[in-house]
């Protein structure tokens, strides 16, 4: 239906506008506010979340111990999988939003990390942190808050080291969501 405007489409064009424009302040907000405590510490955690590194450790921790703990590691695993697999092969492909700028002149050099190559959109270290503990929180109660404050702590540090905006970073948390969602929906079934 060509004849149709944009409003009757679906999303408003404006609201997208606002939308990508509140993306962009509160990412230049975070850029340009200096935190030297925490500079350090956030770009360790960003790095060390490569690969979901913290959460296969906790999951190999995890499962050392036979019974509820195990099934946690193994659902946690799990969720990274799928929450892994759909943030990079399809929702970075499918967006294709560039990175982040970071200007030359950036006034914290100190806290960035190196740039990755794949789009923006969603972010993976986001959406593998919190589908971990998704995942694991309703098998292992105790670690629900632990985990899931680790999971917010990884997501910002990936607006903070300037290699994604707050809206990657939302989607990613969104996305983990429906990951462990998936898994845990399965584990239920089977």
């Amino acid at each position: 239906m060509a004849d149709r405007t944009p409003r009757e489409q679906g999303v408003p064009r404006g609201l997208l506008h606002d939308l990508a424009a509140l993306d962009q302040a509160l990412y230049e907000a975070v850029t340009v506010t200096s935190t030297p405590a925490l500079d350090s510490a956030l770009r360790r955690l960003s790095a060390a979340a490569d690969h979901s590194k913290i959460s296969f450790a906790v999951a190999g921790a995890l499962a050392l111990s036979p019974g509820r703990t195990r099934r946690a590691a193994a659902l946690g695993v799990a969720a990274i999988g799928v929450a892994s697999a759909t943030a990079n092969l399809l929702g970075k492909r499918l967006v294709r939003r560039p990175r982040p700028h970071r200007a030359v002149d950036s006034p914290f050099p100190g806290r960035h990390v190196p740039m990755p190559a794949s789009a923006s959109f969603p972010s993976g270290h986001t959406a593998s942190a919190v589908a971990f503990a998704a995942a694991v929180g309703p098998a292992l109660p105790v670690a629900t808050v632990p985990l899931g404050l680790l999971a917010v702590a990884v997501g910002y540090s990936r607006v903070h080291t300037g290699v994604h905006y707050p809206g990657d970073v939302i989607a990613g948390a969104v996305l983990g969501t429906g990951a462990a969602a998936t898994v845990l929906a399965a584990a239920r079934h089977l």
